[in-house]
């Protein structure tokens, strides 16, 4: 299954997304990162080429991953300013590290996060949990005052929920807190690129 996980969604789009995967009959063993629309582009702390570029990343580790794993397990990729993220379920601790090798030589990667389980694919109502939390998640950065919601991509595996993004410390833990917070969390996970004060000002839009 190729399947884009939500970067910068409202929360109308994690409706979509919840009724999308409510559809879904059958799943194929490759889930891959973030489709980033032009409209939310604009909010990312990244520049618009490294966020094309991190596209890029997912699709070439993708087809890495095909070429080592075949039609064996369930493999989550995501890129965020060239760093991987690999979530999901593969048979052996062989094909886990396949596929960690496999990714560390994509083009531009600077560093992966492995975080494959090993043993049976999870099922379409864990992922259906998952997908909830997420959105849950996502909800209550919204509603905070003190922190950027676009900032964070959020991963939810299993109950684990995975944040990067390109934050401050005191977003990081800030972040972290929400996300403890809601219901069915097992585990955040920071997978995150801390950056300072000063350059989170210069990454913030200028006012007019």
């Amino acid at each position: 299954m190729i399947n884009r996980s939500p970067l910068h969604p409202t929360r109308l789009r994690w409706v979509a997304l919840l009724m999308a995967l409510a559809s879904l009959s059958a799943c194929a063993p490759l889930v891959l990162g973030t489709a980033v629309g032009s409209a939310f582009m604009a909010t990312d702390r990244r520049t618009s080429g490294t966020q094309l570029e991190d596209q890029g990343i997912e699709l070439k580790a993708a087809n890495r991953v095909r070429e080592v794993l075949g039609e064996r397990g369930h493999v989550s990729i995501n890129a965020y300013n060239r760093q991987v993220l690999v979530t999901g379920e593969v048979p052996t601790e062989e094909d886990k590290a396949a596929v960690g090798n496999a990714i560390s030589r994509t083009d531009t990667v600077t560093g992966v996060v492995n975080e494959l389980l090993v043993g049976v694919n999870s099922s379409l109502s864990t992922r259906s949990s998952d997908l909830l939390i997420a959105s849950k998640v996502k909800a209550t950065f919204i509603d905070a005052r003190d922190i950027f919601a676009n900032a964070f991509d959020i991963v939810v595996d299993r109950g684990d929920v995975y944040l990067l993004g390109l934050v401050t410390e005191r977003e990081a833990q800030r972040a972290a807190e929400l996300a403890a917070s809601i219901r069915g969390v097992n585990r955040v996970i920071k997978v995150l690129q801390i950056i300072s004060e000063d350059e989170l000002a210069r990454k913030l839009p200028r006012q007019p």
